[in-house]
């Protein structure tokens, strides 16, 4: 007889697991509040390419018994100062606007109120810096150099494919709202080119063309979802 209690309080809990899961939902759309993420790093960047950013991308899914399916989007466009090549070599200065858009899959570990989960992200991602560049070398600039170096305009742009697994959990105070948690790491492979313009007056145009592979790690990321679209 106990035992027939205990399998019934396994089933019977099993069952309202599963009711407290987005599972109930067809969809569910959300935005990432919070994000402590690394940045793709522009030329020879040096120091921490991390920043916090706010409400820059957004998730929508697609909910099935096993799975769900995912679309991200994200965009941040922010002033930059930072060093190049070295502290005392170039600061450069300007904006960078930097998108991505993402397919992909997720899938829960456990139907309950807190669900871990593991998900898969392929997509497409552009970075591009638009600004100046000015050589900060104390010799060049003393003032028994020959001629002081002028400025430089600078536009670099990455664009490639991502290959991003992430690690998240879920915690639903109410069947249709979820505030989740996530970590990931996002392989990127990109076409990168850097073009740079003196500002004297020859202007000769220089234009240098790469193949780049970065790891770029995002420890979290917060953000809510709410379900829609009741399937019973």
């Amino acid at each position: 007889m106990i035992k027939i209690y205990f399998v019934s309080f396994l089933l019977l809990f099993s069952a309202s697991a599963y009711s407290q899961s987005n599972g109930e939902y067809m969809y569910s759309v959300g935005v990432r509040g919070y994000s402590y993420m690394q940045m793709p790093k522009i030329m020879n960047q040096t120091g921490n390419s991390y920043l916090n950013a706010s409400f820059n991308s957004f998730i929508i899914k697609f909910n099935d018994n096993l799975f769900s399916y995912r679309l991200n989007g994200s965009y941040l466009s922010r002033d930059e100062n930072f060093s190049n090549n070295c502290e005392n070599c170039e600061v450069l200065n300007g904006k960078v606007k930097d998108y991505s858009f993402k397919v992909g899959f997720e899938k829960n570990f456990t139907y309950s109120k807190f669900q871990p989960y593991f998900a898969l992200d392929l997509g497409y991602r552009s970075n591009k810096f638009d600004g100046t560049s000015t050589n900060i070398n104390p010799i060049l600039n003393s003032s028994n150099a020959v001629m002081p170096v002028p400025p430089n305009e600078v536009i670099a742009t990455k664009e490639g494919f991502t290959i991003t697994p992430v690690l998240g959990i879920k915690i639903s105070p109410v069947k249709q709202i979820s505030i989740f948690v996530e970590t990931n790491l996002e392989f990127y492979y990109s076409y990168e080119r850097q073009e740079s313009v003196p500002q004297d007056a020859l202007n000769v145009r220089s234009l240098n063309r790469f193949h780049k592979t970065e790891y770029l790690l995002n420890p979290v990321s917060v953000g809510i979802q709410f379900h829609i679209g009741n399937k019973n």
